[in-house]
C-alpha cells in the first residue's frame, strides 16, 4: 500500500518531524515529497484538492488525510511508545484541529524557515517521491 508523506519543505518544525517519522517507523514503507515540489501537486489533484494544504498531508492507498488526521495516521505506523499517540483520534476533531492549526499557524515563528526546501541526506533521499 503507498503511505505518502507530503510535508511543507520550508519548515524547519515540518522537517524535523520528518526525519523523527523516518526514525522511528515500524517498517520502512513511507515515501515523502515537499509541499511545494511538483509531485505533490500532482498527487493532491488526484483527489480534487486545489487549495495547497499548508503543513502536512498524509496519502495512505486511496485515502487522503489532513491536519490532525494525517498526524495521527502517520502515528499508526509508529514504534511504540509513539504509536500510542493514534489514540488522541479519540478526543473530538474539531478539538484536534484546532491544536493542529494553532501550531501549524505559529511553526515558523517558534522554529523557523528555511531559505529552501529541506535537502535529505542520501539515505532518506531515496525515499523521495
Amino acid at each position: 500500500m503507498r503511505r505518502v508523506i507530503l510535508f511543507d519543505g520550508m519548515c524547519n518544525f515540518c522537517s524535523g518531524s520528518v526525519q523523527f517519522i523516518l526514525k522511528h517507523e515500524k517498517d520502512e514503507d513511507f515515501q515523502l515529497a515537499s509541499l511545494q515540489s511538483d509531485v505533490a501537486k500532482r498527487l493532491l489533484a488526484e483527489f480534487v484538492i486545489t487549495k495547497l494544504p499548508d503543513s502536512l498531508v498524509y496519502i495512505e492507498g486511496k485515502t487522503i488525510y489532513v491536519e490532525s488526521d494525517a498526524a495521527l495516521n502517520i502515528a499508526r505506523h509508529l514504534h511504540f511508545p509513539w504509536v500510542l499517540g493514534y489514540s488522541l483520534r479519540f478526543f473530538p476533531k474539531l478539538f484536534r484541529d484546532g491544536v493542529y492549526r494553532f501550531i501549524a499557524k505559529n511553526r515558523y515563528k517558534w522554529f523557523g524557515k528555511r531559505k529552501a526546501c529541506f535537502v535529505p541526506t542520501p539515505e532518506i533521499r531515496k525515499r523521495f517521491l
